[in-house]
């Protein structure tokens, strides 16, 4: 199988990474429009074909798969080309700027019957999965209460530095991932409502936000996120967990410690793997990025669709919008109105 990858930045180097690692697939083409970033990848990967015109690439072809690992802006025109060019696409979130461009991704890959995937790869940590298998075993029933949160004072604006020029932060940043594993522990929502400030005055967008979701089944989850909160230890980059159910209760607490209490006590250190190219505390991400990528590889062989299919994230960046939409107007938001 024989992957392209569009945008050598930051965070795509933990992909190309995790795609050398990943048996019988082979990244083939990268594109960049930074000539010396593209070069330092190209050379750091040993991959032959480079381009800084994504048409050229998609014109000369040769591989089965796109990886878009752009900033957002850009991820329709390029996601739209991917599927005209016939390829399958995983595309780095947040995957839209607007509803209607994320359906339209969906549309242009359903139409040219290619997979697309959009790059949620916070609910595949090996902790949160851990968690995710207790619930789903149903050691302590059907979940009525979950909380999802993400505190941290690290300085994530060194190494990404557009982060800070952005109106809208934690929300789409970060926060987006943090919905997505509340909606994997206890279903879809049906309303929410959010709170955010800005506590950093060198940052253009919210760097906390607080969020109530009432679920579909009934469940309410309380997500809560913030890059301005001093911790010692420091926890990031680390989600913390509690889930409640009629039968006992799930804890992810710091340090990858799940306890799950029922009728019983169970202590389980769940600390992920250091990957032989990853450094911590990054590592729990790094971690992820390998298996969701492997999760997409396992999906377009078995013809199935991703966990964090475009067509699912959908639901995912509505929560987004209603977030910020409940924030600007102070009331709760229908999530299916959007």
């Amino acid at each position: 199988m024989k992957g392209a990858l569009i945008g050598c930045g930051f965070f795509a180097q933990n992909q190309l990474h995790a795609w050398r690692d990943i048996e019988g697939v082979e990244i083939v083409a990268l594109c960049d429009r930074d000539e010396e970033r593209l070069a330092a990848s190209a050379k750091a990967f040993g991959i032959a074909r480079t381009y800084t015109d994504t048409a050229q690439m998609y014109a000369d072809g040769g591989f089965d798969f796109v990886d878009i690992a752009t900033t957002v802006q850009s991820h329709r025109p390029l996601v739209e080309m991917a599927a005209q060019a016939g390829v399958h696409i995983i595309c780095q979130k947040p995957f839209a700027q607007t509803m209607d461009d994320a359906r339209a991704m969906v549309a242009a890959a359903d139409t040219a019957g290619k997979t697309l995937m959009v790059h949620e790869n916070f609910r595949w940590q090996s902790a949160i999965q851990a968690a995710l298998k207790v619930v789903k075993s149903g050691a302590i029933g059907e979940p009525f209460f979950c909380r999802v949160s993400f505190r941290s004072g690290y300085d994530v604006f060194s190494g990404q530095p557009y982060l800070a020029e952005g109106k809208r932060f934690i929300i789409e940043d970060l926060g987006i991932h943090i919905l997505d594993i509340a909606r994997a522990f206890v279903g879809d929502v049906v309303q929410m409502s959010a709170t955010t400030r800005r506590i950093n005055p060198a940052i253009k967008g919210e760097d906390v936000a607080t969020m109530l979701l009432h679920h579909e089944g009934g469940a309410t989850s309380v997500v809560d996120c913030s890059y301005a909160t001093q911790r010692r230890p420091e926890t990031f980059p680390q989600s913390l967990l509690e889930i409640d159910g009629p039968k006992g209760t799930v804890r992810l607490d710091a340090g990858y410690v799940l306890t799950v209490q029922n009728e019983s006590e169970t202590v389980t250190d769940v600390s992920p793997p250091v990957l032989p190219w990853a450094e911590k505390p990054w590592h729990n991400i790094q971690e992820s990025v390998f298996a969701i990528q492997q999760h997409f590889v396992d999906c377009l062989k078995a013809g199935k669709q991703p966990e964090t299919s475009g067509a699912d994230n959908l639901k995912t960046l509505s929560l987004v919008e209603a977030a910020y939409q409940s924030a600007e107007q102070g009331r709760m938001i229908d999530v299916s109105s959007l």
